[in-house]
Formats: C-alpha cells, structure tokens, sequence
C-alpha cells in the first residue's frame, strides 16, 4: 500500500510540473511564428528570425489566414493581433532594433511596455527570456557576469567558471536583451550598459588571455521606463544618447480599450480554467468608469475628480479577471456589474486612501443618476456605495 501511495505521488507530482503558469511568447504563438517563417520570403536584418515586416504582422495581426504546414499537415493559421495600440509604434520599435540603437519604451504603467518588449524579441529572436528585472537591487555584476566561486576557489579565473549575464547570452547568441524598469536601478548599474551601447562589448578584465566579449549581429537592447518613476533614477546623458525613446500613450479610445480588456481577460480565464466570460454591457461600463475617472470629465461633461492612482488598461483587465474568478467562486458564473464594483475598489484606493474620496463622489454624483434609468449602472451603485459604506 505504501508503494501504490508513493507512486500516485510521483505521478501527480510528475503532471504538476509538466504544467506551467505562463508560457513565453514564442511558445504560446510558436505556431503563429512558423507560419510566418513559412511565408516569409523578404530579406531579414542580420540574425534575425523574421523580416521587419513580418514582425510587424505578427504583432498587429492579420485578417488574411496564412497558409503553412504545421507538424506535418496543412493548417490555415491565423495571425491575432498582440498590441492594440498605434501601428506606427510598433513599426518605430522595429525600424530602432534594426540599427545599432537600443530602443526604450515609454509610458504609464499598464499601457503594454513590457507586452511590446516581449513580443517583439519573440519575433525577432525567438527568445523573449533573456531579461533582467531593474530594481533598486540590481547589482552590475547581474548586467555583466558574475563567477562561481568554488570553481574560482578550485581553479582560479577561468572561462568555464563564468556565469554569463542574459545581457552577455544575447550579446554571444546575437538576440535582443531586454531591460524592465530600468530607471529603477541606481545610476552606476544603468552606466554599465553605456559601453555595451555604444562598443558592444564587456570587458573581462580577470580573464587575461580572453579579456573581452564581443556583441554578434543580432543583439540589442529593448529596455522600459515607468513615465511616472522616471525621476526615480533618471538616465544619464550619456546613456540617453543611445536609447531611442518611443512613448505608449494610455489608449485613446474606448472602443480599443474594451477590446484590449475583452481579449485579454478571456485569455487570462483560459489560463487560470475558469468558465465565465465577462458580457459586452458589463466591459463597456468596466471600459466607462475607468475613461471617466482618467479624464477627470463624464460622457455628459461633468467634472470628476481624477484619483492619483493610474488607471490603466491593465488595471480594468485585473477588475475583469477578478470579477470572473469572484462570480465563478461565490456567484452564479455570470459576471455582473455588481461583481465589477466588489473588485473595482481596491484598483482605484491602491496609493492614497484619498481616492476613497473621489471614488464615492464619483458613485454619488455619476452612477446613481445613470443607475435611474438604467439596471447595470443600478446594481453597479449600489454593490460600489456598500462596498464603500
């Protein structure tokens, strides 16, 4: 019996760990990538996997099936589109990594920085995981090299004792490295990429003999900056020179952002296995409140305080997914306008606990009125004006 119950164990053990959270990008869309391959017959940049403009499609999406053989049979592939923003952003990133220039995207949290970044090193290298994570932490060492010291120890400074930053793999590999949050690392660590800019190169200075590694055709750098914390640890001149700066604006319109809020949610729900799906009533008022409250003004031009937490797309996306999850738990598996407001609170009261006060006014002077002459703003008032009581 003990036997039986061990081997039950592994296999269930065995099953969990076949199982991953989030997948890459070039593994999720790698049948979308194939067929791209298959189809594209233009000239690529060096080392590149994809031609400029079959990134772009495979970024913006295509409404045209492409037809490729996919392990062995003819499929029809369609290509979906992964950023809903302006085109022209996407074409501007692609047109920097191109040339010998890194690119930074800019912008508010939420508006698809990291999205784009990873994207596009997906189409372009075929491996989006060569990053690092800025943070007040980040040490040089963790952008270089850094060694292993009982290998150091036994045998001194060698090659074989080294441990290749992702920054140094993607400069060997010629792929693209990429650089979350880098302004909030500490301005000697950003300093380090100055020369791996500018030279392509890292100096090794305890290996005599093999003392410099050399970038490959291919490698750049896409690195991200939070508009908001900028001045965190601004850049330096120096390093500014060499990044071209491309800003993602907060969407413009509300017919894309329920878009976005739509397909990512239900990509999310997929993930997480739960079986609800958020109505189209329910994500144009989702897609509303956040509008309203961004710009200060309602659709019939009332003026609303702003709360000093950015609410970005990717907020209403976690308020649609939480709602989803709360209605497939402890409700009837049909998300509500109801549900929407339950979840909707902690978004917005998240920095200051002064937006507690401009989400009530807003609950107050806009959703009761409309709630009048309308069931979903109804329920929407009363869940948020209980939650907020």
């Amino acid at each position: 019996m003990a036997k039986k119950t061990t081997d039950t164990t592994e296999r269930t053990e065995s099953s969990t760990n076949d199982v991953i959270l989030r997948a890459p990008a070039e593994v999720k869309y790698a049948v979308e990538l194939e067929a791209l391959r298959q189809n594209d017959t233009g000239e690529k940049p060096a080392a590149w996997l994809l031609t400029p403009k079959a990134v772009l499609t495979y970024i913006v999406g295509s409404k045209t099936p492409l037809k490729a053989t996919i392990n062995g049979k003819a499929e029809s592939v369609t290509i979906t589109r992964k950023f809903f923003g302006d085109d022209s952003i996407v074409e501007r990133s692609i047109v920097t990594l191109a040339s010998e220039r890194a690119l930074l995207l800019v912008g508010e949290p939420g508006t698809g920085k990291s999205w784009l970044s990873e994207h596009l090193a997906a189409a372009i290298s075929g491996c989006s995981t060569l990053t690092i994570q800025g943070t007040a932490g980040t040490t040089e060492e963790q952008i270089k090299y850094s060694w292993n010291i009982a290998r150091i120890i036994a045998e001194g400074p060698k090659p074989e004792a080294m441990v290749p930053s992702p920054c140094m793999i993607a400069m060997r590999t010629g792929a693209l490295f990429r650089f979350e949050e880098i302004t909030r690392c500490v301005g000697d660590v950003q300093d380090a990429l100055v020369s791996i800019c500018s030279d392509k190169t890292i100096a090794v200075p305890e290996l005599p003999d093999s003392n410099m590694v050399f970038a490959k055709p291919g490698f750049n750098i896409i690195a991200t900056a939070n508009s908001r914390d900028q001045g965190v640890n601004e850049l330096s001149a120096a390093l500014r020179r060499r990044f071209n700066y491309i800003y993602i604006p907060v969407v413009s319109d509300q017919k894309t952002e329920v878009e976005i809020v739509r397909t990512r949610s239900a990509e999310l729900l997929e993930r997480y296995k739960i079986p609800a799906r958020v109505e189209e009533p329910v994500l144009q008022l989702l897609a509303t409140v956040f509008r309203e409250m961004r710009d200060g003004v309602t659709a019939e031009g009332v003026n609303v305080q702003k709360p000093s937490t950015t609410l970005s797309t990717a907020e209403a996306i976690g308020v649609a997914v939480e709602s989803a999850i709360y209605s497939r738990y402890f409700g009837n598996g049909t998300v509500t306008t109801a549900d929407i407001a339950r979840n909707m609170v902690g978004s917005i009261v998240k920095e200051d606990l002064a937006d507690l006060k401009v989400l009530k006014e807003y609950i107050s002077l806009v959703a009761k009125k409309r709630g009048a002459s309308d069931k979903g703003w109804k329920a929407f008032h009363d869940a948020a004006a209980k939650e907020l009581a």
